[in-house]
């Protein structure tokens, strides 16, 4: 089948075929290579790219552990975007209201899980890509630790930013994923009794709705937990901006001007061509004092938790007639530029048919202890009548 056939509901998937064993079926991002296909990064500017020579990493990692590689994921185009939405593949379809933008880049990852197409999908984070999605399509998604899981193979070939990680519609898929993609996984760690971790509330403006159901959430958990603030956020989602900015015009930026990208990844591109070398230097040096304030939380807690998303997902209507994203990525992007490994659980909201995203984030390299956290409040939240 055709690479840019659509073969799943909604756009999430573009192509179906089978790579090995008869284990749990997986998606695999558009950014991702797999032998033998092109990788086009959700754009008609990569459509004539030659077939991948080999897999990358995280697809021979799964392959060789006997899970079943299926499906081709849609995205947002270029992985240069937080709607999902994408005029030449389609706009993949979110599961929890099919009004609403999925997220993204990694939207066909989030919605061919929740839409049930597939067990698990491999995603993509720079900026908030795959936890975005997963709390706006209602699914588990898991960004690994910064170079936890090997990116070779991955597009944007460089990035400081940039993790590769698995969606989910449940905590044992995740950790089964990780344990296959990321050397040295403890799945016995993973999967510990997590009743009496301590946990910091991270103070954080969001929607009333989204902030009782994460209190609640926490509640159900029976964690002790102090609430804290996080003076550098603010500054760590506008470093993060400029570094993806720089990174990704320096992958892509050749491609302006040929009349092939879609409006807004073109006025988004030119306009990152911009960014200055002084302005990348700020935004290190606030990565380094933002690292070590994240470190300086977890010294003595297991995780922070926060909402994933400070309000519920726009509607696509709303998206199209101007309403602004950006904001959306607040409470995510900043553990992209600390590179710490981060957890979006979907909670109930009382009186609605949606779930909000629920965040954890972990110590460096401590990727194990974030998804037996996340066990336990799927676990926790299981108890709870409905």
């Amino acid at each position: 089948m055709s690479e840019r056939t659509v073969a799943g509901t909604g756009n999430a998937l573009l192509s179906r075929f089978h790579l090995g064993g008869s284990g749990p079926t997986v998606a695999i991002k558009d950014c991702i290579d797999i032998a033998g296909q092109p990788t086009c990064g959700g754009s008609a500017a990569l459509v004539d790219a030659r077939p991948a020579a080999q897999h990358a990493d995280v697809v021979r990692r799964l392959l060789a552990d006997g899970w079943q590689i299926t499906a081709r994921a849609n995205m947002h185009e270029l992985a240069y975007g937080m709607t999902g939405i994408n005029e030449w593949n389609g706009t993949a379809v979110n599961p929890q209201d099919a009004a609403r933008m999925p997220g993204g880049s990694s939207s066909g990852s989030a919605s061919a899980v929740g839409a049930g197409l597939v067990d698990v999908s491999i995603g993509s984070d720079t900026g908030g890509s795959i936890r975005l999605p997963a709390a706006c399509c209602g699914v588990a998604g898991f960004k690994p630790t910064y170079g936890r899981v090997s990116r070779a193979g991955a597009w944007p070939q460089a990035s400081t930013l940039d993790c590769v990680g698995p969606f989910a519609r449940n905590m044992d898929l995740i950790i089964s994923a990780m344990a296959s993609i990321a050397p040295g996984f403890d799945l016995a760690a993973a999967r510990a009794p997590q009743a009496g971790a301590r946990v910091k509330l991270v103070q954080a403006d969001a929607d009333p709705a989204i902030a009782a159901a994460v209190q609640a959430a926490f509640d159900a958990a029976g964690w002790t937990g102090t609430p804290i603030g996080l003076a550098d956020m603010q500054a760590a989602f506008e470093a993060g901006m400029v570094l993806i900015n720089r990174e990704t015009h320096t992958a892509f930026g050749h491609l302006l001007g040929r009349g092939s990208l879609g409006a807004d990844i073109e006025k988004r591109l030119a306009a990152a061509g911009a960014t200055s070398d002084e302005a990348v230097v700020r935004a290190e040096q606030v990565r380094s004092t933002f690292t070590a304030a994240v470190d300086a939380a977890l010294a003595d807690a297991d995780a922070l938790l926060m909402p994933t998303l400070p309000t519920l997902p726009p509607t696509l209507a709303e998206i199209r007639n101007g309403a602004s994203v950006l904001t959306l990525s607040a409470l995510v992007r900043p553990f992209n530029l600390s590179g710490h490994p981060a957890l979006s659980i979907p909670v109930p909201i009382a009186g609605s048919k949606l779930k909000a995203g629920l965040q954890l984030v972990g110590r460096k390299g401590d990727d194990e202890t974030i998804c037996a956290l996340g066990l336990h409040l799927e676990q926790a939240l299981r108890r709870v009548p409905a």
